[in-house]
């Protein structure tokens, strides 16, 4: 006999149906008249993470809410991590009322407001703002070509009638999915350094953890505590076997004992991804023997910060 009982799933699922632990992010978007007007998710995750020419993180949202008719008609948003401080997340609590208007709820947010860096690096788009609280921030596009998601129009705000599209756009009567190109990370100095020079328990941001709305009356949330690191398990391959992947991914890059030595305890699935980002850091330097020397810059974050 099971110990577990079946519980009926209905909409929301995630939070009716389960005890679902999510961020809690800030999202912004500009408005037709070109306002930055801000809206709290949960729902977003990352989605385009290796393999492709760029990054993507994934939205769900309500597709009449002012978030998504913006990206509908604009392309563009700011994912702002907030802290989980009090006085956040009770901003963050009372800019979530479906159907306020951005003329009604921006006077009152508390949040401050400032200028990205995407505004900087292409000044002929306009960009919503970013917020100055956050601790970090993701500049983003949406990425309107999958699933034909640009067929899309904003201005339904009563529920949209099919077709639907399967995975990027307006996925359902009242639901909207969309695939973000990231196209920056702006992140805190503090925290900016801690990445940079290596993470310890006392660098992670305090962040919120929310079980979304479990009730008429409540947005449940808990607050961060320090985290616990727990060693890796080593298990470290052969050189040899190490350096018969190597040999078979460009015949024009060499590598020297010493320089596999320093990736005997990768992943034996991830190995041939790094050997790939090796050897096109070869050829863009001009390297055609890979040293340790070489894959102490290759993994050398703080170096390739600089480069940047």
């Amino acid at each position: 006999m099971s110990s577990f009982k079946d519980l009926r799933i209905v909409d929301n699922f995630y939070q009716t149906s389960l005890f679902f632990p999510m961020p809690t992010v800030i999202i912004s978007t500009l408005t037709e008249d070109g306002m930055t007007t801000c809206g709290p998710y949960s729902l977003v995750q990352p989605y385009y993470v290796a393999g492709r020419d760029y990054y993507a993180m994934l939205l769900n949202a309500r597709n009449s809410s002012n978030t998504a008719q913006n990206i509908l008609r604009d392309g563009h948003c700011a994912i702002n991590f907030i802290t989980d401080d009090r006085k956040w997340f009770k901003e963050a609590v009372k800019l979530s009322w479906p159907g306020d208007t951005p003329e009604e709820k921006m006077p009152n947010c508390k949040f401050r407001l400032e200028e990205g860096l995407m505004a900087a690096a292409d000044p002929s788009v306009p960009r919503p703002k970013v917020l100055t609280d956050a601790f970090q921030v993701i500049e983003c596009t949406w990425a309107s070509d999958l699933d034909n998601g640009y067929l899309c129009k904003p201005g339904e705000l009563h529920g949209y009638q099919p077709p639907y599209h399967d995975f990027n756009g307006i996925t359902s009567e009242f639901g909207a999915t969309f695939i973000l190109k990231v196209d920056k990370i702006l992140m805190k100095e503090r925290y900016y350094n801690a990445i940079i020079n290596g993470v310890k328990a006392g660098d992670f941001p305090r962040v919120p953890v929310d079980y979304g709305y479990r009730d008429s009356k409540n947005f449940w949330y808990t607050k961060f505590r320090r985290p616990i690191p727990e060693l890796l398990q080593v298990r470290a391959t052969t050189l040899d076997s190490v350096r018969y992947a190597a040999d078979r991914v460009d015949p024009d890059i060499h590598f020297t004992d010493d320089a596999l030595q320093t990736i005997v305890n990768v992943p034996r699935v991830f190995l041939p991804t790094v050997l790939k980002g090796c050897v096109a850091w070869a050829k863009e330097n001009g390297v055609t023997e890979v040293t340790a020397e070489h894959m102490k810059i290759i993994n050398d974050k703080r170096s390739k910060e600089k480069n940047r």
